[in-house]
């Protein structure tokens, strides 16, 4: 559910109601990305009940689900931004300017291209040697895991960005 409204919440101080916002969903990205690790590091309780053959593809299945929720979480995040700061035509946002270079910047690949493995040799190359040293039923994990990781760099991005403008704006809260 996406409301326009949902980052100005202080009328009086719209940037510092964004930023908190903005900082509550990034949380929000980092507990989905955190959530697939945690489901990974439960594999093992289930280790004697289903056979390798399921479990690894589910563990590659709990990255991939965390990762998509984790983008989609991102994309929301920047719906809502640019909303709230359509509403406040006229209002001066340049304190939000490293949050909004960050949503310029980032994601520089779609959830396409990151799940090809022909568009991303170098995670490909690393995943197939990881691959080869542990099982190769894993090269899924650690495909999606590659995946994972760079979703986690673009969330603490973004969070360094947010810090960063909150400290701009401590004072008018």
């Amino acid at each position: 559910m996406l409301q326009s409204h949902a980052y100005l919440d202080t009328p009086g101080h719209p940037v510092a109601s964004i930023v908190r916002g903005v900082d509550k969903d990034v949380e929000r990205g980092e507990d989905m990305l955190m959530l697939g690790y945690g489901l990974v590091l439960m594999a093992p309780i289930f280790a004697p009940v289903a056979p390798p053959h399921i479990l690894l593809p589910l563990m590659a299945l709990a990255f991939a689900v965390s990762v998509c929720r984790a983008r989609l979480n991102f994309h929301a995040t920047q719906k809502k931004l640019q909303s709230a700061m359509s509403l406040m035509e006229g209002y001066d946002f340049s304190s939000l300017n490293p949050i909004l270079d960050v949503f310029a910047q980032y994601p520089t690949h779609t959830l396409t291209e990151g799940f090809n493995p022909l568009k991303n040799l170098k995670r490909t190359i690393k995943s197939i040697l990881g691959a080869l040293l542990v099982n190769p039923l894993w090269m899924p994990i650690f495909y999606t895991l590659c995946l994972q990781i760079s979703e986690e760099k673009q969330l603490q991005v973004l969070n360094r960005a947010v810090l960063q403008v909150e400290q701009k704006t401590a004072d008018w809260r």
